[in-house]
C-alpha cells in the first residue's frame, strides 16, 4: 500500500516539476506577459485594474515563480505532493487496519471467524471514516457512511474473486 502510494504521488510530483518548468521558461520567454497572465487572474478576484496591476507586479519582482505556481497552477507548500509522507501514512494506515482482522483471528472460535472479521472490520472502517471526517472538518456521518459502504463493497467484491478461485 505505502509503495503504491509513493508511485501515485511521486507521478503528482513529476506533474508538479514539469508545470513549475513550463513556467520558469514562459517566465524567461515572455516576462510582461506573465505578468498581465498574472494581473488579470487577481481582476477576476475581484481588484481593479491598477492595484491587480501593483500586486502582480510586487509579487513578481519579489518571487515570479512562486506567484505563479500559486495562483495559475495552484501549487502550495501546503499542498505540495510529498511521496515519503503519503506512502508513510499508508502504511502506517494499511498495518493498523490489519490488527483489527489478525487479533480477531487469534481470539474467536474458528467457526464463527469469517462474520466476526467482516462486522469488526467494518465497524473498524467507519470508526476511521467518521475520525478522518472530524479531523478534516467534515461531517463526521458522511465520512463514517463513505467508508463503510466502499469497504463493504471492496470486501463483497474481494470475497466474490476468492470464492471463484476457491470453486474453480
Amino acid at each position: 500500500m505505502g509503495a503504491g502510494e509513493y508511485v501515485s504521488v511521486s507521478s503528482q510530483a513529476d506533474t508538479e516539476r514539469a508545470d513549475l518548468e513550463l513556467e520558469r521558461c514562459a517566465l524567461l520567454d515572455d516576462f510582461d506577459g506573465e505578468h498581465a497572465e498574472l494581473r488579470d487572474i487577481y481582476k477576476l478576484r475581484g481588484l481593479d485594474h491598477e492595484l491587480a496591476s501593483l500586486v502582480s507586479r510586487k509579487l513578481m519582482d519579489h518571487d515570479a515563480l512562486g506567484a505563479h505556481a500559486r495562483e495559475e497552477i495552484g501549487i502550495t507548500d501546503a499542498l505540495k505532493a510529498k511521496p515519503l509522507q503519503a506512502a508513510a501514512t499508508s502504511a502506517t494506515c494499511f498495518l493498523f487496519g490489519g490488527i483489527v482482522p489478525l487479533v480477531a483471528s487469534a481470539l474467536v472460535a474458528r467457526n464463527i471467524l469469517i462474520p466476526v472479521i467482516a462486522i469488526l472490520s467494518l465497524v473498524f472502517l467507519a470508526a476511521l471514516g467518521a475520525l478522518a471526517a472530524r479531523a478534516g472538518g467534515a461531517p463526521i456521518m458522511r465520512g463514517a457512511l463513505r467508508v463503510l459502504i466502499w469497504g463493504a463493497f471492496v470486501m463483497g467484491i474481494t470475497a466474490g474473486v476468492g470464492t471463484f478461485f476457491t470453486l474453480a
